[in-house]
């Protein structure tokens, strides 16, 4: 059974705080501007849903961990970076051409995501740090992911 307020804060809430925010606020760490900050969870959502496939360069050692960490209250500290093997150095590109598009393809990915694992009950997708991850598991690492963002960009 998912954490349902943190479900509720991934499909609702942080969408409206990325909506009600200046496009242009500046980061208070890391090299991401907040339109690449959107695309960029807009992506992790794709892999949640299946939609982006990544290898696990996690050692399978390491893995029971890593998802500790992810169990727990813990929350991704500022500068948390994925592997450089997963994102690279380098934040991506922009690729939408307007701010709302990018927000739009944010919602819909977060749709798809719900509606992947309600049509799959019991489904695992991979994610290249965490490793297979159910529904359950994946609310919990977008609410870690979207909110270390939204701190990120002093929306919360």
């Amino acid at each position: 059974m998912p954490d349902t307020e943190k479900l509720h804060f991934i499909t609702s809430d942080f969408i409206a705080l990325i909506k009600k925010a200046d496009a242009h606020v500046a980061a208070q760490w890391g090299k991401m501007n907040f339109q690449q900050m959107v695309e960029h969870v807009t992506d992790f959502f794709k892999v949640s849903s299946g939609k982006i496939q990544m290898p696990v360069v996690t050692p399978v050692e390491h893995l029971p961990k890593y998802k500790e960490f992810l169990l727990s209250d813990k929350i991704f500290k500022e500068n948390t970076k994925a592997p450089t093997s997963v994102l690279g150095d380098e934040p991506l590109p922009i690729r939408n051409a307007a701010f709302s598009v990018a927000i739009s393809k944010l919602e819909k990915q977060v749709h798809d995501f719900v509606v992947h694992f309600k049509d799959h009950a019991g489904a695992k997708t991979s994610h290249p740090v965490f490793g297979e991850l159910d529904f359950d598991e994946w609310v919990l690492l977008h609410y870690k992911h979207a909110t270390h963002h939204a701190r990120q960009f002093g929306l919360m």
